[in-house]
């Protein structure tokens, strides 16, 4: 039982750090390497928000309103000139990245910082301790997942997001504003990468460097599911199980490089990835 709860919270962690950037890939048709970045502006928000002495769960709503306002003015101003080009955007959003990394750098320095934890405390379960915190983690998950979901089959933006997605000429044929959907996709996307940032506050170090490592996994995560919301709950949690089995049965080492690897695996088999079911 602890081993499944292991999987499944796992695979609610890489899905709440992926869904943003599977936003921007799905609508923008762009892979924003800046996507470790926000991650890390979300971390040092808690980080404020500590050192201001706020509830810790204030640090959510506070990450994602700068990540998602942060978001729209690097959309507006660096990418959006660039869409014609998308080797140019891609390699726009790295540079960005590596300048908000210099920029945190400057601002709280190369120290690992500290955050209050959000939940803290272990539940029982079958006589052993599990950290409630990862259930607290898994829920969130399940909520942005639903939240998101709504959002793409029960909103205007959402109608408009799937017509783009689609094919973009032809919804900006039918009236469809499609500079104003990918403006509101990227500041939902960089809001919700921002908000992951905060969440994986107490599981791993707050540092400049602290989204780079998540970014690989949530890229290949992304590639797998080629834009479906479906396939890439199916990516996390069958990559997810993978990285905790062969972690705890393997070797930690071999379990860190998992998801790049089997991912790799299923690029070659099938270019489509998961999204092909």
């Amino acid at each position: 039982m602890l081993l499944i709860l292991d999987v499944l919270t796992t695979a609610g962690i890489l899905f709440v750090v992926s869904i943003g950037l599977l936003a921007v890939f799905g609508v923008l048709k762009i892979i924003n390497f800046a996507h470790g970045a926000w991650l890390t502006i979300g971390a040092y928000c808690a980080v404020v928000a500590a050192q201001l002495g706020l509830n810790p769960w204030a640090a959510l709503p506070l990450a994602f309103v700068i990540g998602a306002a942060l978001g729209g003015l690097a959309e507006l101003f660096i990418i959006r000139p660039l869409y014609r080009r998308p080797l140019d955007a891609i390699l726009a959003t790295w540079g960005l990245g590596i300048v908000i990394g210099q920029l945190i750098t400057l601002g709280f320095g190369r120290d690992v910082q500290m955050t209050t934890n959000l939940f803290s405390g272990t539940v029982e379960i079958f006589g052993a301790d599990y950290s409630a915190y990862r259930l607290v983690a898994l829920g969130a998950a399940v909520v942005i997942g639903v939240a998101f979901a709504l959002t793409i089959e029960g909103t205007r933006l959402g109608l408009s997001a799937r017509a783009v997605i689609m094919n973009e000429t032809l919804a900006r044929g039918l009236g469809i504003d499609t500079a104003r959907v990918r403006l509101f996709t990227f500041m939902i996307g960089a809001g919700l990468a921002a908000l992951a940032g905060v969440l994986l506050t107490p599981l791993t170090s707050v540092d400049p460097n602290m989204g780079v490592s998540w970014l690989i996994g949530a890229f290949m995560l992304v590639m797998v599911a080629d834009a479906s919301f479906l396939a890439l709950g199916v990516a996390c949690l069958v990559f997810g199980a993978a990285q905790v089995l062969i972690s705890t049965f393997v070797s930690p080492i071999l379990g860190s490089i998992a998801i790049a690897v089997l991912a790799a695996l299923v690029l070659r088999i099938s270019p489509k990835g998961f999204s092909r079911a």
